[in-house]
């Protein structure tokens, strides 16, 4: 009982860790989305949102990690990998997590969240795509929910 216990938190402390490189990440964006995609507890790629930088509206944080990856490993699938963000996914966002293969998405705030902060979001959510989809993507939220809302509050 201890041993799993003791694992349980290993897996929050490397959760929290993740999430705190994409919040970094997210700084470094046009808005405060960040995503970090890891492998075995090693990152292997990180980046950020660049709509306005690129003139691109499908340059989110999770597609440009999705693509980098894809695009380094010369290889569509992410079987095995996990995305870290600091936002649930759009719909967009979602659906390529789902072609990639995904293993597992770990987000800090919700659309939901940002709905009540009055931030303009499509109000579809990430385990709706999921669920209609052919792939079982596991789907861990709020890890570190407050300080990627504080990021949302600051823009």
């Amino acid at each position: 009982m201890i041993e799993h216990d003791f694992s349980l938190i290993i897996t929050k402390m490397n959760q929290e860790y993740f999430m705190r490189l994409a919040l970094e990440a997210a700084k470094k964006g046009d808005w405060p989305y960040g995503a970090v995609v890891v492998k075995d507890d090693e990152v292997v790629e990180v980046a950020y949102n660049t709509v306005q930088r690129n003139n691109d509206p499908s340059a989110h944080a999770e597609m440009n990690v999705i693509r980098s990856l894809t695009n380094k490993l010369k290889n569509p699938s992410l079987e095995g990998y996990t995305i870290y963000t600091t936002c649930e996914p759009c719909p967009m966002c979602a659906t390529a997590c789902i072609w990639a293969g995904i293993s597992e998405i770990v987000y800090g705030v919700s659309i939901q969240d940002l709905i009540r902060l009055n931030q303009s979001q499509i109000h579809v959510f990430c385990d709706d795509i999921i669920a209609k989809s052919f792939r079982n993507i596991k789907v861990t939220k709020g890890i570190l929910k407050d300080e990627c809302l504080a990021l949302f509050m600051e823009n």
